[in-house]
């Protein structure tokens, strides 16, 4: 079995049984065909020439999300991908926010920039604080274990929940958490209409895709003291711009996509690409593959 692999130390170090690697990077593209490619980071040209390659079976590519690859996967080609690489960073990122919005940290971070010993602002725990977890797959349930301990309680949005549910969910949220994918029917899934259901108080974090929130009507709800503020590690577009006024939004914290990075991230993506070609090889505990259509 012949792999596109990373061209990178991690991946050069596996032992794989019965598979030929093939190393590619962005400055250099191996000839020929393969039966697999495990996918890392790779601008989309060359990401677009692996892809079109003959004989190609199956791709992993080692992220959660799967909108970077879904539109030029040929035909017929199986699409994995590796949530279980991301699921506990991104779950602790999305408490790390709740619990730094909760205790006014942004706000301390900003007086510290002044010099300014500054009490002033809201302050409270999770103890009794209602968190509405939209996309509550792997990484959901992670987060409600590491939520209720600390006295919260947590509902959970799905793809069947129905628009009343949604609704009803919203109105009850202290926080709502994003955790949806990128997909046609997701896109400003949170727009005006739908903010103006939460509580005036309540804050949103985004740790999906920055589409899945209406820009303009998130600042406005900001502006207009109509939410309690806004955590965002993914954006539409990425980088966030400069002129972005969300930049300057004294309720606002952004994170430049980092939920799911770990220093140990290419070590252990190299470990559990082993672990997936040698199921592939073997045809034992194959992961299931991604549900194109729905993005996961």
């Amino acid at each position: 079995m012949r792999v596109f692999l990373p061209d990178l130390a991690p991946f050069r170090d596996l032992t794989l049984e019965g598979v030929t690697p093939v190393y590619y990077s962005r400055d250099a593209l191996p000839e020929g065909g393969a039966d697999g490619f495990v996918l890392w980071f790779l601008p989309e040209a060359q990401r677009r020439d692996l892809l079109s390659r003959p004989g190609l079976k199956w791709v992993l590519t080692l992220t959660a999300g799967i909108d970077h690859v879904v539109n030029d996967l040929p035909d017929g080609v199986q699409l994995f991908n590796a949530h279980a690489l991301h699921d506990r960073a991104v779950a602790q990122h999305a408490l790390a926010l709740v619990l730094a919005a909760g205790r006014g940290l942004h706000r301390f971070r900003d007086a510290q920039h002044a010099r300014r010993w500054e009490r002033a602002g809201a302050m409270y725990t999770l103890e009794g604080r209602h968190v509405v977890v939209w996309g509550f797959g792997h990484i959901g349930r992670l987060l409600e274990g590491m939520l209720l301990p600390l006295g919260a309680t947590v509902a959970g949005l799905t793809s069947r929940s129905t628009p009343d549910d949604v609704n009803a969910a919203l109105a009850s949220a202290d926080d709502l958490v994003l955790l949806l994918p990128r997909t046609p029917a997701t896109r400003h899934i949170l727009n005006a209409d739908r903010l103006a259901r939460l509580p005036r108080h309540a804050w949103v974090y985004n740790l999906g895709r920055g589409e899945l929130i209406d820009p303009d009507a998130l600042l406005h709800a900001l502006q207009d003291d109509a939410l309690g503020g806004a955590a965002l590690d993914v954006t539409a577009p990425e980088p966030l711009p400069q002129s972005s006024p969300l930049w300057t939004q004294p309720n606002v914290i952004v994170t430049p996509h980092v939920g799911s990075t770990t220093d140990d991230l290419i070590r252990r993506g190299a470990a559990y690409t082993a672990r997936f070609v040698e199921a592939v090889r073997t045809g034992v505990d194959v992961p299931d593959p991604v549900q194109t259509d729905r993005g996961y």
